[in-house]
């Protein structure tokens, strides 16, 4: 058997930016996207806390180190530029190994979005 466990996890990073008039997406700065093992074209859940909005979306690679988290197309209409997210992607592995298997978790400087 095989089930969904979380696989990778940005925990509580500030938005820097909506923008509706891209395709869609999340803007993730290249940094915490390697630091929660997520890849480029990746689907993941965004779960607002300031509005306990959810919804799916995939990533795009953003410029290393620059804290870019960015909300695009239709998604930009659910978070606003400052608002606090969680960003989960989950991943389908057989049960035996989910019971040791430890996910990508990062807590960055709300702050900033830096991972120090």
């Amino acid at each position: 058997m095989q089930i969904q466990v979380v696989k990778s996890k940005i925990h509580r990073v500030k938005v820097t930016g909506a923008d509706l008039n891209y395709i869609g997406s999340i803007t993730i700065d290249e940094a915490l996207m390697e630091a929660s093992n997520l890849v480029e074209g990746e689907k993941v859940a965004i779960v607002n806390i300031n509005n306990g909005e959810r919804l799916e979306t995939y990533v795009i690679k953003g410029n290393r180190n620059s804290g870019e988290i960015t909300l695009n197309g239709p998604a930009a209409r659910k978070v606003q530029k400052g608002d606090i997210i969680i960003v989960i992607a989950y991943g389908i592995i057989d049960f035996e190994e989910a019971k040791t298997f430890k996910p990508a978790l990062v807590f960055p400087n709300e702050n900033d979005n830096s991972l120090t």
